[in-house]
C-alpha cells in the first residue's frame, strides 16, 4: 500500500501522542493488552453501517476493553458525514475511517492532484480540527465497479475504459446499482463518469448490502468495495480502474486528539492490530459475517484471540 510510516511524525503534536507513538515504534509484539493500561477509561466506539466498519469497531472495542476500558457501543451510524459529526460532537470517541474519505469528504478536497502521501496529508490537515489519525492498517478498501464474471467475459470487459466503451455502445443495458453515498460523492459515481467520459443510462439506488446480489439482476454494473468477500461469493469480476480515478482508501483509526492525549495507550494497543489487518485478513473477516452469517463481535474476538492480541 502507498501509506508512509514517516507520516506518524505529523501526529506527534503533544506529549500524549508522542508517548503513544513511542510505544508503537517498539515493534511487532502481539502480547495481549490486558494489563490495565486503560483502567478507568470510558470510551464510546462508533462505526459506519457496513460490515467492515462493524468488524473493525468490534476489534477496537474488544482490544480496548481487554486493556481495562469501559466500552459503550455506538455502532452502525449511517453515512460518513454523520459518523464524523458524531466524533466531533463527542457522541462517540473513536471509529475507523479511510484516507480517501478524509481527504475528499471531511477536508473538502477534490480527487485531482492528490498528494503523494495521502495519509500524511490527511493526518496533518485534520490535526487542525483536533482529530488524530493513527497509523493506517495494511489494507485498502476502495470503491470499484463490478459485473458478473460471465458478463465480463462475454463482453470483453476488464477495465473502466472497457466499461465506458460498452455503456456508450449499449445504453439500454447500462444500468448501475449503487448506494446513495456513492451516487452523490465527487470521488464516487459523478467523478467516475466524468473521468472516463460516459454516463450510465439508469441508476438503481439500493442499500449497499443489496447491491452484490442484484448485479446481473436489477443492473449489469454495481458499486462494490474491494475487500468485500461478497465479490467472491456472488461470482463477480472487479473492474480495473485503469486510469487511477479512485482515491486511496487506507483504513485508519480516528479519534479526537484530546482523547488520545488523555489515553495515549490507545495508540500503543491498536498499532500492532492495524499492522496485522491486511487485505487478505479483513476480506476473510468480512466474509465470515456476510457469507457465513457470523456476528461481527464473535468474528472480531476469534481473530484477536487467534492472533494473540487478547487472551
Amino acid at each position: 500500500m502507498k501509506t508512509s510510516r514517516k507520516a506518524l511524525a505529523v501526529l506527534a503534536a503533544g506529549a500524549g501522542i508522542a508517548l503513544a507513538l513511542t510505544g508503537c515504534s517498539t515493534g511487532d509484539s502481539k502480547a495481549p493488552a490486558g494489563d490495565g493500561e486503560l483502567s478507568g477509561a470510558s470510551i464510546t466506539v462508533g462505526s459506519k453501517e457496513f460490515t467492515e466498519s462493524h468488524v473493525l469497531a468490534q476489534i477496537t472495542a474488544l482490544a480496548l476493553e481487554n486493556a481495562g476500558a469501559k466500552i459503550t457501543d455506538q455502532t452502525g451510524i449511517s453515512g460518513s458525514a454523520t459518523v464524523r459529526e458524531a466524533l466531533v460532537s463527542k457522541e462517540i470517541d473513536i471509529y475507523w475511517d479511510y484516507t480517501g474519505t478524509g481527504w475528499v469528504n471531511v477536508l473538502g478536497n477534490t480527487t485531482e492532484n492528490l498528494p503523494e502521501d495521502l495519509y500524511a496529508a490527511v493526518a496533518e490537515a485534520d490535526a487542525a480540527n483536533g482529530i488524530a489519525w493513527l497509523e493506517p492498517a495494511n489494507f485498502e478498501n476502495t470503491y470499484r465497479i463490478a459485473v458478473k464474471s460471465d458478463f465480463a467475459k462475454a463482453n470483453g470487459i476488464a477495465t473502466m475504459t472497457d466499461v465506458a466503451d460498452y455503456v456508450n455502445a449499449n445504453p439500454k443495458d447500462a444500468a448501475i446499482c449503487a448506494a446513495s453515498e456513492f451516487i452523490n460523492r465527487d470521488d464516487g459515481l459523478p467523478g467516475l463518469q466524468d473521468a472516463y467520459g460516459f454516463k450510465f443510462s439508469e441508476i438503481v439506488e439500493l442499500d449497499l448490502n443489496l447491491i452484490y446480489t442484484q448485479i446481473g439482476e436489477s443492473c449489469s454494473f454495481g458499486e462494490v468495495f474491494s475487500t468485500d468477500a461478497r465479490v467472491i461469493s456472488n461470482d463477480l469480476t472487479v473492474i480495473d480502474d485503469n486510469d487511477g480515478f479512485f482515491v486511496e482508501y487506507a483504513g485508519a483509526v480516528t479519534l479526537r486528539q484530546e482523547t488520545l492525549d488523555e489515553y495515549p495507550a490507545i495508540a500503543t494497543i491498536l498499532a500492532p492490530i492495524s499492522e496485522a489487518l491486511t487485505n487478505e485478513a479483513i476480506t476473510e473477516l468480512n466474509g465470515k459475517v456476510d457469507n457465513d452469517g457470523e456476528d461481527p463481535r464473535d468474528v472480531a474476538e476469534e481473530w484477536l484471540t487467534a492472533e494473540g492480541f487478547i487472551a
